[in-house]
């Protein structure tokens, strides 16, 4: 029986986190365990991205300190996917963009990603796999790889967007103080 400090072993009360949560600012660690426990994690992380409507999710947006993220930019059953230990690189050109985010509800701010990319990753067995995208698909990517390395939406958005945004982010943090009983992080 594995012990509770095992990340791969899935609570079941496992839930999306919100901002200001410390722990989405946590660089996540490699995977080093793969098979039927990360295969749950990652179908239960599959399982509260579509029901939150989104795109992609992070393990840190569930408070496990792992590099794994899942997307599925169609929300087609047959597209779900899975990057365990992703890395990205041969970023090409950039282009402006509308992202939200799971763990930001309700926020959405324009932000400058790369138009095409290559990932290399594994899948839950630990094979691994190489993908090259464009457009959407790429910007999903690097916004969740942005979440394994503790970096928010909120660090890609301009002066403006932090000014348009300011009552909405209070309200988050107001929110999260009262009910964690302490302070956030600004």
């Amino acid at each position: 029986m594995p012990s509770q400090a095992d990340p791969i072993v899935t609570p079941p009360d496992l839930q999306i986190i919100l901002w200001p949560d410390p722990r989405l600012r946590k660089v996540s660690s490699p995977v080093d365990k793969y098979g039927s426990r990360l295969g749950e994690l990652a179908l239960r992380m599959l399982d509260l991205m579509h029901l939150a409507k989104g795109v992609g999710l992070a393990a840190p947006q569930v408070g496990i300190n792992l590099r794994l993220f899942v997307t599925n930019p169609t929300g087609q059953p047959q597209d779900d996917k899975v990057y365990v230990n992703p890395i990205l690189s041969d970023a090409e050109d950039e282009e402006d963009g509308e992202e939200g985010c799971l763990s930001l509800p309700g926020l959405n701010v324009t932000v400058v990603r790369s138009k095409r990319l290559r990932i290399q990753a594994q899948d839950v067995d630990g094979n691994a796999f190489e993908q090259v995208d464009t457009g959407y698909v790429a910007r999903i990517w690097q916004h969740e790889f942005d979440h394994l390395n503790g970096t928010l939406l909120l660090d890609r958005m301009g002066p403006v967007a932090r000014m348009t945004n300011r009552k909405k982010l209070k309200e988050m943090q107001e929110n999260w103080a009262k009910i964690h009983g302490k302070r956030s992080d600004k």
